[in-house]
């Protein structure tokens, strides 16, 4: 290749990331590790209008990268991913739903020895349908087996891969007989750049719905503070107004002093038959309601039940 078609191909890479870091304030940073040409071209598709994937050498990449430091210093906090097999994923629009997207194009792979996991493989109880002559493989493997019906068939579940542990040759041709595909590989978030802040993919997973419960909790926490230490606040005054309003009524319970409700209260305790009678037609209503269609479910019922055969008994 002819030196001044490379410089111009990394002039053009350079201006084309320049380009993407001017129109777009949001990317995720993936890995593309076991992702085949087919499978990029249709997550490209799936992103076509909401996102623009960059793929790139990474010593092109740090490097244009340094040169935008003068102007947007945030993008120093990019340079440690910059390593491996990665990529990025320039994006305006709301990242769950990218990251969605990006989630969504993936394709099962059988496993190959010498490969990372990336979830724990488990091979369940079954009968394999392999012939006698195997037992001493699943014995190498550590695998309980019993000969059933002429076939060899494992008794128990088997943790037979952990993640983030190597595939064995063993466990690869194991998996690779019982037709298991195990693992799917497609574009993994390994970070996310938003508008200068640098963030993990997990705090994606939270919803409005885990906000509220956190606020929530903060809230609660900063009412019992302030009311534990007598310091007035926003948030405490309603609980020291019913704590007051609880004290003056019980002093006017046990002395003389009165007031309206402090009155009612007294006679309920002087006459304690008057709580029966003031809760037996609260008590009646909900009682006579529930009664209600229960009644007329029965009648229904009889009434079905005399004319399910046309006639009664006494036609």
């Amino acid at each position: 290749m002819p030196k001044g078609d490379a410089q111009k191909r990394k002039s053009d890479y350079f201006n084309k990331l320049y380009d993407l870091l001017d129109t777009y304030s949001k990317c995720f940073v993936v890995e593309a590790d076991n992702v085949g040409s087919n499978q990029m071209h249709k997550i490209r598709i799936s992103l076509r209008g909401k996102a623009s994937i960059l793929m790139g050498k990474n010593t092109m990449v740090r490097k244009a990268l340094r040169t935008r430091l003068s102007s947007q210093p945030s993008l120093e906090k990019l340079l440690p991913f910059v390593k491996g097999n990665v990529g990025f994923v320039f994006t305006n629009d709301d990242l769950r739903t990218i990251r969605d997207l990006l989630l969504k194009e993936r394709v099962a792979a059988p496993a190959r020895a010498g490969a990372i996991a990336p979830v724990d493989v488990f091979i369940d109880a079954q009968n394999t349908g392999f012939g006698p002559e195997k037992t001493s493989f699943f014995q190498a493997l550590g695998i309980a087996t019993k000969i059933s019906k002429g076939t060899i068939e494992i008794i128990n579940q088997v943790h037979l891969v952990v993640k983030g542990s190597k595939v064995g040759a063993s466990e690869a041709a194991l998996l690779n007989m019982l037709k298991v595909s195990p693992f799917t590989f497609g574009l993994a978030v390994v970070t996310i750049y938003d508008n200068g802040a640098l963030y993990g993919n997990e705090m994606l997973d939270i919803t409005d719905e885990h906000l509220l419960k956190q606020f929530s909790l903060g809230l609660k926490n900063l009412t019992c503070i302030s009311l534990a230490l007598g310091i007035p606040s926003t948030l405490a005054v309603p609980h020291h107004v019913a704590n007051a309003y609880k004290n003056v009524l019980a002093i006017a319970i046990e002395t003389d002093f009165s007031f309206p409700a402090a009155d009612k209260v007294k006679e309920y305790l002087k006459d304690p038959s008057k709580f029966a009678v003031a809760a037996a037609p609260a008590a009646a209503a909900p009682a006579a309601a529930a009664a209600a269609p229960a009644a007329k479910k029965e009648e229904v019922k009889k009434e079905e039940s005399d004319e399910d055969i046309g006639m009664s008994l006494f036609d």
